[in-house]
């Protein structure tokens, strides 16, 4: 077979890359990491991550992982990235992605949010004031147990500045992680935007039960919303994220490396109120729109019909391909790590 040079190099290339992205498989184990105080419930962690052992797919409830349970971990991960699910969600929900980074070389912590799960919805009904503060300290709390896990500490690439940590988060896990990068939520905003704007983003203004928000006094409860950054996290992708209520000057200040993602049709969270305020507002927008796409585009879909306040979690609109999508995606997530990490 005949080759140009250009095409020559190129094939040599894709093999390479091909090679690279075969070195590991995915390896899968659960643990506890401890609560805010020593009586409060011990935090559900999914952690994916680079093996030699040979994977299988598992079914776990709705959806599955295709991993080996229980392998041994590799002597290196590139970095940990902590995963943040949305409303009700799961830590299992994302698994194409997480194994795709572990893959790869990255250690992904994808964490149970208390109180925001499919077995427990406790945390939104004690309002969006301790709803928005607490779920970034969840995940901060995530990120203090694996980095001192004897097991996992010395694994993880550092460098001058300390272990190498990124993070990925979907809906109100979007939300999770820029809240991580510094952005700051303003509960006024949400209310003025629900006030004005409920007949256009009717769904998240129904969960976000404006009649009840109040903004924090800065005299009688100390604000939350400085302390909710979290300086380890060097680099996030949000993907359809919950985004109106924070606030463009906590936005425009970010500097992690930020990679938002939009479902074109989601009716979940209306981009142009949500992921592309948030775009808007970066000081380096990188905004991606998918087409023809609902808002749990994002997630693995499940094995069976999960019901949503936006109908079937499982279903895509006409001509959409979630599988393919999630593939690719998952390439798009890699290479980013990969970019602003190492």
């Amino acid at each position: 077979m005949n080759y140009s040079l250009p095409r020559l190099l190129a094939s040599l290339a894709t093999l390479l890359v091909a090679a690279h992205a075969h070195a590991f498989e995915a390896g899968w184990m659960q643990i506890q990491t401890a609560g805010a105080t020593p009586d409060a419930p011990k935090t559900t962690v999914a952690l994916y991550y680079p093996t030699l052992a040979a994977p299988r797919v598992v079914a776990m409830g709705p959806f599955s992982v295709d991993a080996a349970i229980g392998g041994k971990p590799v002597d290196k991960v590139k970095a940990l990235i902590l995963l943040s699910h949305g409303i009700s969600g799961t830590e299992l929900g994302h698994s194409t992605l997480a194994q795709a980074l572990a893959r790869n070389g990255y250690l992904v912590a994808a964490l149970r949010h208390p109180g925001d799960n499919y077995q427990d919805r406790s945390l939104l009904e004690k309002g969006p004031e301790r709803y928005f503060d607490e779920r970034p300290r969840q995940a901060s709390r995530v990120i203090d147990a694996i980095l001192a896990d004897p097991a996992w500490k010395a694994r993880i690439a550092a460098d001058s500045q300390g272990p190498l940590v990124g993070a990925l988060g979907h809906s109100a896990g979007g939300y999770t992680v820029l809240a991580l990068a510094g952005a700051k939520p303003d509960l006024s905003r949400m209310k003025k935007h629900c006030q004005a704007e409920a007949s256009d983003d009717p769904i998240f203004c129904s969960l976000a039960r404006p009649g009840e928000v109040t903004p924090p006094s800065p005299v009688a409860t100390p604000s939350p919303l400085s302390s909710l950054k979290d300086e380890r996290v060097r680099a996030i992708i949000a993907m359809a994220p919950t985004g109106v209520l924070l606030t463009a000057e906590s936005l425009a200040a970010v500097r992690s490396a930020t990679m938002i993602y939009e479902a074109e049709l989601d009716r979940f969270l209306v981009p142009r109120f949500h992921a592309e305020w948030v775009a808007s507002n970066l000081p380096a927008p990188n905004l991606h729109r998918v087409p023809n796409a609902w808002h749990f585009a994002f997630m693995n879909t499940p094995s069976m019909s999960i019901p949503s306040h936006d109908g079937d979690i499982a279903a895509n609109p006409q001509g959409f391909d979630r599988d393919a999508f999630l593939k690719q995606l998952a390439i798009e997530i890699t290479a980013f790590f990969d970019k602003t990490l190492l």
